[in-house]
């Protein structure tokens, strides 16, 4: 099984030992398939779920090393083939037409300036599995480098260019047929520890490890394990993050981030650590032990003096303070960057000088690049204004980021980091937004019930009209910890939601990060509390506006927004009208019995719930949303994947048959094939269509 949690990924027909004619011709085929994708035709005025799979997505990037280029994947969807497929492209920093380098059958990704510049490493599908190709930076010449049995996840050059590690899943527990081998035919999951599935895969024995191996001009040699034997991911599961691994700039060095521990111990602990492999002596440290929270994306400085991390000192508390520490590597001593400073710091890149460090904060539901001085300890911001800055990259004096708003997809700026003015490079979906109106975003600060600040945005209908009545739809954040940004989502997207006439109010409330640690903690250990009346205050402050309909009100979220909804529907006393919960929490103690990543629900929760001496616990459990059904009395539509491994459907089942048997309105939507997300295009269509067909049934009521 290929661990990889690619989202990018597709089922295509793979074309293998194709002369260069066949090959041509495929390539032909290719490009022209993906750009009548790009071509189709802009009929829609507003946006709708068809129109969402038309969008480009731009994912990942590369700068080439002298700061000149950059090289971005491009996935687009055919609804009709039910999948997607992504192709590489190169452009200029400054921007201009974009060369369209792969047209190769199915997808390309992980792109990669060679150190010389002179070539792009990227990983493709073309041979039967992914392997690692280069291509000229004009698309010319195309060659398969690597030939791993069954593939390879990931792959980073060298700095020296003489080398690449790249992941791969190697089978270190024996398989079933193995175990038995006159039963060639079964189909059985066996557990004896915790950790026997997460996120969306099933626990199989084998895990992502990382491999050392020689790069000539046609091959790889001299393949090394670096964790050989070793029942352990690197990077870790469920995402696979390829900055969890960075190579020294001698080469001799490979930082990697790994929970080296038992299934059960890693069940409740957050305690990653970042080791230093040494590629001549083979040998292995523990940068950070006795550091008992997260400790993940190493990066060393240019003159390899230094390496920045991101560590949590709580340990079980997946969303606390992302602090920036620099380790000497000399001294071996360790200095927190941001100690005075109550904001998160992530995605981090050295100055040339190695005297800065640029970093990515959360601010008041936008996302921002700062910088820190290596000697001061000075942090300012370098970027405002109303988005997200989700990713950087820096090369020389040449900054690249990717960027989002409420109002537009990914696309990559390049700024100017000495005064943070931002200029747009790529315009992959500029033909949507020339024909189609968005609505406009507005921030509004309210005050909850404990007389604190709250900023709410408000996404208005295009063309809004303040003499008309609109239906409003509470919208409910995930996470818990997650802030609501300005992100441009592909299910949850406020445009699709306004493009229906409903306006969306969408608050911060307490229990998510950009607003200050404590504001951040104050939800862990109270989930029926605080948090709860800040939507409340959300929606009742709105509902005073003479263009909001207060008699037709809706409220939806998933994850914790879903439990969010569950909740509120036995507590909202007649506000709402219709709820929409994806994926949610209902039960808190099936929820326990069933996750697993226990931390989480350690943390949150505030423990197991047979401590009957825990108040804290007994608390969360005590305001679990399915002790309160019977004061439910508003239409629900339930939403849920199978393949959901951190909230199993069966939560949502739970609120499903509760809601028939109390005889409220209700409507149930299972994706066999689905996990906490509906990736598929047309699953995501029909989605939107039960989404919408629901709240319009019930606040768009018919004369």
């Amino acid at each position: 099984m290929n661990r990889k949690f690619f989202l990018l990924a597709v089922a295509v027909s793979l074309i293998t030992g194709c002369n260069v004619n066949q090959k041509n011709n495929l390539s032909s085929s290719a490009k022209d398939m993906f750009d009548s994708l790009a071509n189709q035709p802009i009929t829609e005025k507003r946006v709708t779920p068809e129109l969402l799979w038309k969008f480009g997505r731009i994912n990942e990037f590369d700068v080439s090393p002298d700061g000149k280029k950059i090289v971005y994947s491009v996935t687009r969807y055919s609804i009709a083939a039910n999948q997607g497929t992504s192709d590489l492209f190169i452009a200029d920093i400054h921007g201009g037409d974009a060369i369209h380098l792969t047209t190769f059958t199915g997808s390309e990704f992980n792109p990669r300036f060679s150190p010389d510049g002179k070539k792009i490493g990227f990983i493709a599908e073309e041979s039967g599995t992914p392997q690692l190709w280069e291509i000229n930076l004009d698309g010319t010449n195309p060659k398969q480098i690597s030939y791993v049995k069954d593939g390879i996840n990931s792959f980073e050059y060298c700095p020296d260019g003489k080398k690449v590690y790249y992941t791969k899943d190697i089978q270190i527990s024996p398989v079933l047929s193995d175990i038995y081998p006159d039963l060639p035919k079964v189909n059985v999951h066996i557990a004896t520890t915790l950790m026997y599935r997460h996120w969306n895969h099933w626990e199989d024995g084998a895990y992502s490890h990382i491999m050392v191996a020689d790069l000539t001009a046609d091959s790889l040699t001299n393949a090394i394990d670096i964790m050989k034997g070793e029942p352990y991911d690197s990077p870790l599961s469920p995402y696979f993050e390829s900055n969890e691994i960075a190579w020294s700039p001698n080469g001799k060095t490979i930082a990697y981030t790994c929970k080296k521990m038992t299934p059960n111990e890693y069940a409740i602990s957050t305690n990653s650590d970042i080791y230093l492999y040494d590629v001549d002596s083979k040998s292995t440290i523990n940068l950070t032990e006795g550091m008992p929270g997260y400790d993940k994306y190493p990066v060393f400085s240019h003159n390899g003096k230094y390496m920045a991390w991101m560590s949590m000192k709580t340990p079980g508390y997946e969303s606390d303070k992302m602090q920036l520490l620099v380790y000497d590597l000399e001294t071996k001593k360790k200095i927190d960057l941001t100690e005075n400073f109550d904001q998160n710091a992530s995605n981090y890149q050295w100055s040339q000088d190695d005297k800065t460090i640029y970093f990515i904060s959360e601010i008041r539901g936008t996302k921002q690049v700062y910088e820190v001085n290596l000697d001061t300890k000075f942090i300012k911001p370098v970027t405002q204004g109303i988005h997200d800055i989700n990713e950087i990259k820096l090369v020389n004096n040449t900054m690249i980021a990717s960027k989002t708003s409420m109002k537009m997809a990914t696309e990559l700026y390049n700024i100017n980091i000495s005064d943070g003015n931002l200029k747009q490079v790529t315009f992959v979906n500029k033909n949507i937004y020339d024909n189609v109106t968005m609505g406009e975003v507005r921030s509004r600060w309210v005050k909850t019930v404990d007389n604190k600040e709250m900023l709410v945005w408000v996404i208005y209908p295009p063309n809004f009209d303040s003499t008309k009545k609109y239906p409003a739809i509470l919208y409910c954040e995930g996470g818990p910890q997650s802030m609501v940004s300005q992100f441009f989502s592909f299910r949850w997207n406020f445009q699709i939601m306004v493009a229906n006439d409903y306006i969306i109010v969408a608050p911060n409330r307490r229990g998510l990060p950009g607003f200050g640690q404590e504001w951040n903690a104050e939800i862990s250990g109270d989930y029926g509390g605080l948090n709860m009346q800040d939507y409340l205050s959300a929606i009742d402050n709105m509902k005073k506006e003479p263009y909001i309909d207060a008699e037709h009100l809706g409220c939806v979220g998933a994850s914790y927004g879903a439990f969010s909804v569950y909740w509120l529907a036995g507590h909202h006393q007649k506000r709402f009208k219709a709820f929409i919960a994806h994926c949610g929490m209902f039960n808190l103690e099936s929820q326990y019995a069933a996750t697993e990543e226990e931390f989480f629900t350690n943390h949150d929760l505030g423990g197991p719930f047979w401590e009957k001496d825990n108040k804290i616990a007994q608390r969360s459990y005590q305001n679990s949303p399915h002790k309160f059904v019977q004061y439910w009395d508003t239409p629900i539509l339930i939403i849920s994947g199978e393949h959901d491994f951190r909230i199993p459907y069966t939560e949502s089942l739970q609120a499903f048959n509760c809601a028939q048997l109390r005889g409220i309105p209700s409507k149930l939507l299972i994706f066999p094939e689905e996990s906490h997300f509906v990736l598929k295009p047309q699953n995501s269509i029909l989605w939107q269509r039960e989404f919408f067909g629901w709240l319009d049934r019930w606040l768009k009521p018919k004369p």
